[in-house]
Formats: structure tokens, sequence, C-alpha cells
């Protein structure tokens, strides 16, 4: 046929080729982009796909997200049950349609509807009224659906959308209501009782139909052993198997998570799969909620309701355990639908370690280095260490060691708050979202609010930092700082170089986890040093402010686990307190983990330094007794220990001269290890110090040009002072303070002129000062005289 001939053969049938495309059009076009739109359940699976938790559909039907997935027994048993051509046809079966007709013919009513696999796809997806109509309508777009999908998708999408009885829908939700497991792992027995259930569904109920549905169930079997799909021996037990009963209920191992994948589903208006899978581990995810219910049930004798525990993998930063309440929702006291691990809580002390770092990083202090722990108040602020004492000079190593809260606010000041506040965001805390002046000094001992989640998050990015770089030649990936992650699938951000500066650098981190691996461990964990065996952990507590919160957080090169025990409404209670509650869960969580090794020591980033024993700075030609050690590189502008100091005795080194009374041919030159009388007054009681010795009777006249002997402990210059009522409704008292290096010396008080008493050794005095401005004196025997203004203030007033 010539093209000319073509176009005139075109001419005369243009109608019929306008309608016949239209029709193709219409058919290519009848089939929606979208078969099913119902709601499904929302579905949380660990690493390896195991159910975790998953949710009720918004329209009440367990609905399972589709799954591509279909055990190879379900699509055996379908098929052979209810379409044993599937394989070979188009949508349609004509044997099928047939031996219909003839049934329903010669039933004078509705025997079989000659349905295929593929047009009850469509009905499902349709949910149309069953005429033959509809029945023709279902034909055609099973056809176009057989173009569309393959076989194996077509099995998949009914595995997904066929009713199963009651409010179950999908072989996934069917599985694990009916069996308690998923499909993977049913058997033939239970695998055929399920297959025949989408042909009439409710066949499941309890005391109802049961020998229907087994009748229809063995009768399946026996076609799969009629077709070689089964063994006779199969068959026969498969046959002995009991029937589903009551519905289960499903998995709830991670809660709060699931709210938490729900939430972020729904805030970043996600039109995707309601299913993930996460990082968690599901056996180490029930261990860990074991382990937290069972000390729940201690402490809520003592009205401790709430508690969580977060595991996270440091290499990759992902989630391996959330647990984050103490779930059970019929106890409504409980508050079990808060996630403890997203809420903003005090974080008690648990921020220290990061400004030790930071002070180390800076070359501010050195590991050892001698902070101040004396009775302080800053700008009307007074911190107080959680024992009430105080240990005039402690180790900054130490003092983090033992949680001083005296020490860390002077340490925060020298820092300052601001720089502080910043440093945090840069570490990944985002909760602490207002001007740094509102929370100030008391920051670093709780004031402002985070979470678990960014907590053990900026712990973990702190050992990465450590763990990398070493395989990065003394570089540090800023990548390596990221919050945590729960998603299997997520992809963590590749958008920074490796760079020489970082935040915190790797020494100032390794010399901090070493500082923290010497807190002291609760109950049987005192001794743990002395069992080789025992995990090397660095941890930390906290404990908020009115005893609402107890934390730990501990850190190995593997793992990180923060725990956070109190009520989830803010209750205090007595013995609310890390060490005691949180601690203990978090030794047993730990116990769960297998940890090897230490953070190796980043020896190339570190200065090889001489620095004094005794106080910890670096070492003066004064300093008798040092060490050698390496520190941070920035700790060679550390300063140079102003403790140590040449003093002069005379000739039978008892007594202190000057020049201007002793001759300097007679004179001993000796160094001799002096803290300010204020810092030497506490640390005499708890530390070997060997006081300066009392000046020579002669050169007493010579004394004004020396430091001053005496010092003001409390109230510090410039103090405001409430004076709060007693319990009885009596006016209460200030307690003042001051020490002398002299400790047999007299001290006189005056306030305001007004002579008060003497005190010997023990420097200490009861005021009841007037509310308004006073100026306190005190005088030794020598005459030395010191003065400091003060406001009382009035409780109506001020």
């Amino acid at each position: 046929m010539t093209l000319e001939q073509i176009k005139k053969w075109s001419k005369k049938r243009k109608w019929w080729l306008i309608a016949g495309t239209i029709i193709l059009i219409a058919y290519y076009c009848c089939l929606p982009r979208q078969l099913f739109t119902s709601p499904t359940s929302f579905v949380l699976e660990d690493s390896n796909g195991d159910l975790l938790n998953a949710t009720i559909a918004t329209d009440g039907q367990w609905r399972f997200p589709y799954s591509e997935h279909v055990p190879d027994k379900f699509a055996k048993c379908i098929i052979a049950y209810e379409d044993k051509r599937f394989r070979y046809h188009w949508g349609v079966d004509p044997i099928a349609m047939a031996r219909a007709v003839k049934q329903n013919f010669s039933g004078h009513k509705v025997v079989s509807g000659g349905s295929t696999l593929t047009m009850q796809v469509i009905r499902i997806a349709r949910n149309k009224p069953r005429t033959i109509w509809q029945k023709c309508i279902e034909a055609v777009l099973a056809t176009r659906l057989e173009f569309a999908a393959s076989k194996k998708k077509i099995i998949a999408l009914y595995a997904a959308n066929a009713p199963f009885g009651g409010n179950v829908v999908g072989l996934e939700a069917a599985s694990w209501r009916y069996y308690g497991r998923k499909a993977e792992q049913l058997s033939w027995g239970e695998m055929a009782a399920l297959a025949v259930l989408p042909n009439s569904p409710a066949l499941v109920h309890p005391g109802r139909n049961r020998q229907t549905l087994m009748t229809k169930r063995n009768q399946l079997l026996q076609k799969l052993w009629q077709n070689k799909t089964i063994d006779k021996t199969t068959y026969e037990l498969a046959k002995l198997e009991p029937l589903p009963d009551q519905p289960l209920a499903l998995p709830q191992y991670a809660p709060h998570l699931l709210d938490r994948f729900r939430s972020d589903y729904q805030q970043q208006k996600q039109s995707g799969e309601t299913r993930i899978q996460s990082t968690l581990d599901a056996s180490l995810q029930r261990n860990v909620t074991d382990i937290t219910t069972r000390y729940h049930a201690t402490y809520r004798a003592n009205g401790i309701n709430n508690a969580a525990v977060l595991v996270l993998d440091v290499e990759t930063g992902n989630t391996l355990a959330y647990v984050g309440n103490i779930y059970n929702p019929a106890d409504s006291e409980l508050e079990s639908h808060v996630d403890i691990i997203q809420a903003r809580r005090s974080p008690g002390s648990t921020l220290k370690p990061v400004l030790y770092a930071a002070m180390l990083h800076d070359g501010l202090i050195l590991p050892h280095t001698l902070i101040p722990d004396i009775p302080t108040q800053i700008a009307g602020y007074s911190p107080q260490n959680f024992d009430l004492g105080y240990d005039g000079a402690v180790p900054a190593s130490r003092a983090l060691a033992r949680s001083l809260n005296i020490p860390a606010v002077r340490m925060l000041q020298i820092y300052r708050y601001e720089r502080f506040h910043t440093l945090l965001k840069q570490m990944g805390i985002t909760t602490l979202n207002k001007p740094s002046d509102h929370y100030g000094l008391s920051m670093i001992l709780g004031g402002g609010e985070t979470t678990l989640w960014e907590m053990c998050g900026m712990y973990a990015s702190m050992a990465r930092l450590l763990l990398h770089v070493q395989q990065y030649n003394g570089k540090y990936d800023m990548d390596d700082i990221h919050p945590p992650n729960y998603k299997k699938d997520a992809v963590q951000p590749s958008e920074h170089g490796l760079s020489k500066n970082t935040p915190l650098d790797a020494a100032s981190i390794w010399w901090t986890f070493e500082a923290m691996t010497e807190v002291m461990r609760p109950g049987e964990e005192l001794l743990w040093q002395q069992f080789s065996s025992t995990q090397r952990i660095a941890w930390k507590t906290g404990t908020s402010f009115g005893f609402r919160d107890g934390w730990a957080i501990g850190v190995t090169p593997q793992f990180v686990v923060g725990v956070w025990v109190g009520n989830a409404d803010g209750e205090g209670r007595p013995g609310l307190i890390g060490v005691q509650t949180a601690a203990p869960i978090l030794f047993d969580v730990f116990r769960q983990l297998r940890t090897n090794g230490w953070f190796e020591e980043p020896i190339h980033l570190m200065k090889k330094v001489e620095v004094c024993r005794k106080s910890g700075y670096r070492a003066t030609e004064l300093c008798e007794e040092k060490d050698s050690i390496l520190v941070p590189m920035a700790g060679i502008r550390a300063g140079v220990c102003p403790y140590h100091q040449l003093v002069h005795l005379d000739r039978t080194g008892k007594y202190r001269v000057t020049e201007a009374c002793e001759s300097p041919q007679y004179m001993q030159h000796k160094s001799w290890f002096i803290l300010p009388p204020s810092q030497e007054y506490y640390y005499r009681s708890k530390n070997y110090y060997e006081a300066l010795p009392p000046y020579k009777p002669d050169c007493l006249a010579s004394l004004g040009q020396e430091k001053a002997p005496m010092e003001l402990i409390y109230p510090r210059p410039n103090a405001r002072i409430f004076v709060p009522v007693e319990i009885d409704g009596n006016a209460g008292q200030a307690i003042f303070t001051a020490t002398h290096r002299n400790t047999s010396a007299k001290i006189f008080w005056t306030l305001d002129n007004d002579f008060l008493g003497t005190t010997v050794e023990f420097h200490q005095m009861a005021l009841r000062p007037k509310a308004g401005k006073h100026t306190i004196t005190l005088v030794d025997e020598n005459g030395e005289r010191i003065s400091c203004d003060f406001t009382i203030l009035d409780k109506n007033r001020d």
C-alpha cells in the first residue's frame, strides 16, 4: 500500500480513527495514578526490620503501609485458592468467568464471581457495589493494571489491602494481630488460614464460624499438597495447627519514638510512607526498657514516677535504644504520653565537663589547676556546693569529678558566660534560645533548660571529634558535630571540609573524659578500678535545683548513654539525686553493651610542660615539686604558679623577717606554698598545709608593706544580703566569717563604729543588722584593719 493509498484510507475512516484514539487515551488514563489512598498505620521497625510499634490508622483500621515484599508462602497460597491461572492471564480469566456464569445460572444465585486477583485488587481499591456493570469496569481496569504493574506488584497490592476480618487490613497487620509475629515467620497452616480470609473475612471471630474457617483452610492445604507445593508430611502437620483466636495486641517497645516519627512526619507535611525503619536494636530496646521499669518500681515508692534512657552509637550518632518514659497508659499518674527525651529540663551539672574542656582549649587552665572553693557572691548570686562545704582550693579535674558548684561558677566567670552560651550552640544545643544574660553564671549549674536528646548528641559529637582526629592527621571534620539520628536511611550532611579549628580540640576532650572516669560510682561500682574487666566509662551526673531532675550521662569510644529520672510534671522529691537514681540505671545499661578499649591519647596534639604538683599551674623556679605532663597546645599560654613565693626566715627558721629587722646575711630564703587567707582557712581543714611562720616580734613595725594576713570571707564587698525569717517566726541572723593566717590571733569586730566582740581561732559572728547600708570593720592584735560595705535588704521594699 502506497502513501497515497494510506492517506485516502485514513480520510475515509477519519472518525473511526479519532474514536479509536480517544478510546485508547481513555483506556490509558482510566487507571488512577495511585490506586489506594486510605490512611495507613504508622509503623516503626528496628534496624533489622522487626516491628517495634504501630498505631491504628486514622480511619480505625489496622492497615500497614504497602510493602513490595510478599512472603512466597502467601503468594502460593493465595494463587492456589483464588486464581490458579494468575501467572498466565492478562487480568481477566475467561475460563474462570465462564465457569462462574454457568454456576450462577444453574444455582439461580451468585455462587462464584470469577474474579481474578487483579480484578479483586481493582474492586478493593474502588469499593463499589458488586453489580454486573461494576464487574465489567473492574475487568477493563484489571487489564490496564496488568500493563502498568508486574505480577509481583499486583500480589503485593492485594496483600497490603485485602480485608482480613474486623478492622484488620493487609497481610502484615493480620499476621501481627492473629499470630503475633511477622508474615515471613508463619507456617504453612498459619499462612493458609490467612489466605482464605479475604474471601470471607467475617470468619475470624472467636466462637463463630470456626469450623467453616477450618474447612476452607484444610481445603487450601489439600490443593497445595496436590499441586506439589508442599509434601504430605507438611500437609498433615499443617492441618493439626490451631486457628487464630482473640486478636493480639501489637508490640509497644518504643512508643515515644513512634510519636516522634509521627510528629516529624506531620511537621514536615510529608506524603510518603508512614513506615520507618529506625536505627534501634530491638533486643537492646527491650533490655533497656526492662531495666528502666525495674528501677522505676523502686523509685515510685518515693513519688518518682518517670524515667528515660537514650543509647547512641558514637561513630554514627544513630539511636540504639530510645525509652522516652515509663509506659503504662492505664495509669494516668505516670503521664506516660510525655516523651522525656525531647522534654526541656534543667540539666543540673551535666554541662560542667564542656566548660572544663573549653577552658583547657583556650589555655585558661591546665588539667589540675587549683580553683578557689570558698564562699562566693557574684553580683548577688551565691552558689553553694551540694554538701554545703568548702575545700578552699581544689584541682580543676577533681572539682569536675566531685561536681563542685563553686569552682564551676568561678571558672565560668573567667571564661565568661556569653562565650559559653555561644559554644553550647556550636556543639548542638539549640534549646538555650534566650539571650545569655537571661541565664548568667547559673547556666553552668542548670540555670537553663535542654533535652536529653541534645545533651547525648553533644557528648557523642565530642567523642567523635576525639576518635576521628587520628584518621584525619590532626584535623577536624566539623560534620562530626551533629545531632543524633533515628532513621536508618538518613544521610548525615557533609558540607564542611577538614579544618584545624574546632570549638573543642581533641586534647582538651581527652583530658575531660579522663577526669570524668574518676567520678565515684554508686553502689558496688565504688571499687570499679580494682576489677580489670570492668568497663572504663567517662560519666557525669546532674541534679537540678529543688531535686526535680536526676541526670547521668556516660561515654565510651563506642556508646553514649543518657539517663533522666524525675517527675514529668516537675515535682521535686527528696533523694532525687543523679548519682543515686540515674547513675545505677546508667551502669546497668552499660552492662548490656559491648564496650572495649579507650580513647587514644592525641599525643601529637599535646605539648609537654612542667607543672607545679601542688597548684597545677605551670611551674616556676620556686616550685620544688614538679611534674611533666602533656597538655593541650594552648596550655603553654597558661599562667604560672602564683602560690609559691619566696619567704625570708631568721637564722632559726621559726620566724619570718624583713631586711628592716634582720641582716640579710643571717636570713634563710625558702619557697613556700601560700594560699590567700580565705582559701587557706578551708584548705587546711582537708589537706596538709604548712602555715607560714609568724613574724619575728622585732619585725612587726615593718608589716605595712606586706599582704594583709586577715581576710573577710563573708560578706564580700558591696554584698546585698537578705536575712530570712526563721521557722519560729523570729528574725533570722546573717553569719559573718573571717580568717587569719595566725590561727591563735584575736580579731575585734565593729559594726558601724559599734563594738561587737572578739573572736579567737574560729572567726564567725551571727548578726542581725537593720535594713540599709552598713560597714563592718575587723582589727587584729597587730592593728591590721579591714573594712567592708554591705546592704541588708528590706523584704517589704527590695
